[in-house]
């Protein structure tokens, strides 16, 4: 198992794709500091990427990794290997690297700038995100032997957290305004990773107040520490939900 990711760490370390996606997080990062006198201001505006762009690429590079391993993962489960070990170290593998590159393009410019509480709940966020968009990403893959479909899956689940979701919200808030939703919305909030790792972010931005009386009651319950400690157990869950269940899809599948 150690011997399969150290490969599958090296391996993508040496992609060229995750090379100019670290170089450009990094150059990305830098500049929306060096850009902006307040440091809370490049904070929001790296906000932003490590919400969309990183999800995005993390999702599409994990579902066409391990499309193109198809014959690499042949060969593992031909060897005495159990499937479990062989799954485990490929997410292992792909979760470690692309870790690694998010460290380097976003993590270490804010701890340079902003090595605060704030600087390091966006750069657990971000890492969580990494994690999760890539279980999301190896269950998609698993779902149809077509790349073309199975890539479009994983974009649109992309777009389901990253836009659907939040107008889907929306729409329901306005069609039931009379009726206080604000308690409700804070457990709708732990269906979307991303909105989940936004309001954690912002609320230790402090500009809750800006949210009206829905900040008021995320702050009430994500601001103190059972609500953090809630908020990253629910963070865990999206990772380990989808690793087990594609577990179970690959101990079954048919190669």
């Amino acid at each position: 198992m150690k011997k399969i990711i150290k490969y599958v760490i090296t391996d993508i370390l040496r992609n060229k794709i995750v090379i100019v996606y670290t170089i450009c997080l990094l150059a990305v990062s830098f500049s929306v500091f060096s850009l902006e006198d307040n440091t809370t201001k490049g904070l929001l505006s790296l906000l932003n990427i490590i919400l969309i762009i990183v999800p995005l690429i993390n999702i599409i590079f994990a579902a066409i990794y391990i499309y193109n391993s198809a014959e690499f993962i042949e060969l593992l489960v031909s060897q005495p290997l159990q499937r479990n070990s062989i799954w485990m170290s490929l997410f292992i593998g792909l979760s470690a690297s692309m870790c690694i590159a998010f460290i380097i393009g976003a993590a270490i410019p804010v701890l340079i700038y902003e090595p605060t509480i704030t600087g390091i709940m966006m750069i657990c966020v971000g890492l969580f995100l990494t994690v999760i968009f890539i279980a999301i990403a190896i269950l998609a893959a698993l779902q149809t032997r077509d790349k073309a479909k199975g890539i479009g899956i994983a974009i649109l689940l992309w777009l389901y957290f990253s836009l659907l979701f939040d107008g889907l919200v929306l729409f329901l808030v306005f069609q039931f305004a009379d009726y206080p939703l604000e308690k409700i919305m804070v457990a709708v909030s732990a269906l979307n990773p991303i909105d989940l790792g936004r309001i954690l972010i912002l609320l230790k931005m402090d500009v809750s107040a800006l949210m009206g009386y829905t900040g008021a009651i995320f702050r009430n319950f994500f601001g103190t520490n059972l609500g953090i400690s809630i908020s990253f157990f629910v963070l865990i869950l999206w990772i380990v939900l989808p690793v087990w269940i594609s577990v179970v899809k690959f101990n079954k599948k048919d190669l």
